[in-house]
């Protein structure tokens, strides 16, 4: 009997435990926001990289990743409470602050409720200008290069490309465009006028419209920085 009560005993704080850890508060603040530079959003390719959240918890330090879209914004649902925020991956289109130790700075966030936060980077280049239209089964663009880092620091530009898509997706990567064209070596001699142009292949299913943006591919740098999607109607 009396290990019949013990069992009883033991199921109802195992039942309770379960349900007092089911009754925990999800994150409910929003933390959102975008990578500008001089209020001008950073276009990337999308989910390229993590920012990275770092909270201390337990005495430790424990990282939340942060996607980023292809317009340079991110978001991701928190508790309320103090953040370093920074980006650890080395091969984005911009400068990110270094310590005196020479790694990624960080940032503090101290989050009480929903924060909207723009984050001011130093891109190698930006992209000026782009006009991007589409006539005759074709998509042409025009833009120019702005050089803004142009220290110690800067970097050369490897290429400039104007790529087209069927879906919203539109960068470098085999599968997010169906057709472009690249611009290199004596072709970027003068950065304030670039001129591009790329027939629309057959789409199949067929549709009457297509993605379009420009990108340019900085040396040593994986990542490479676009100007904004536009979508364009034929």
């Amino acid at each position: 009997m009396k290990e019949k009560f013990l069992a009883i005993a033991l199921c109802l704080m195992v039942l309770i435990a379960s349900c007092a850890k089911d009754n925990y508060e999800p994150p409910q603040s929003d933390f959102s926001g975008r990578l500008v530079y001089q209020g001008q959003p950073i276009g990337i390719r999308n989910a390229a990289f993590k920012m990275e959240l770092w909270q201390r918890g337990f005495g430790n330090f424990g990282v939340i990743d942060v996607n980023v879209n292809q317009e340079g914004k991110f978001s991701s649902k928190l508790f309320d409470g103090n953040y370093k925020f920074t980006v650890s991956n080395g091969q984005v289109p911009f400068l990110w602050p270094k310590n005196t130790a020479g790694r990624p700075d960080s940032i503090d966030v101290n989050l009480a409720g929903n924060k909207t936060l723009d984050l001011e980077v130093r891109p190698y280049y930006m992209i000026r200008n782009a006009v991007i239209t589409i006539a005759g089964g074709k998509v042409n663009a025009t833009c120019a290069l702005e050089k803004i880092i142009t220290d110690a620091n800067g970097k050369d530009l490897e290429s400039v490309s104007l790529y087209i898509n069927k879906t919203q997706f539109v960068d470098a990567d085999g599968t997010n465009n169906i057709a472009k064209q690249e611009l290199s070596g004596a072709a970027l001699a003068n950065l304030a006028s670039l001129s591009m142009s790329v027939d629309i292949p057959t789409i199949s299913p067929t549709q009457n419209y297509v993605f379009a943006r420009v990108g340019a591919k900085i040396a040593g740098v994986e990542h490479m920085i676009f100007s904004p999607l536009v979508k364009l109607t034929f």
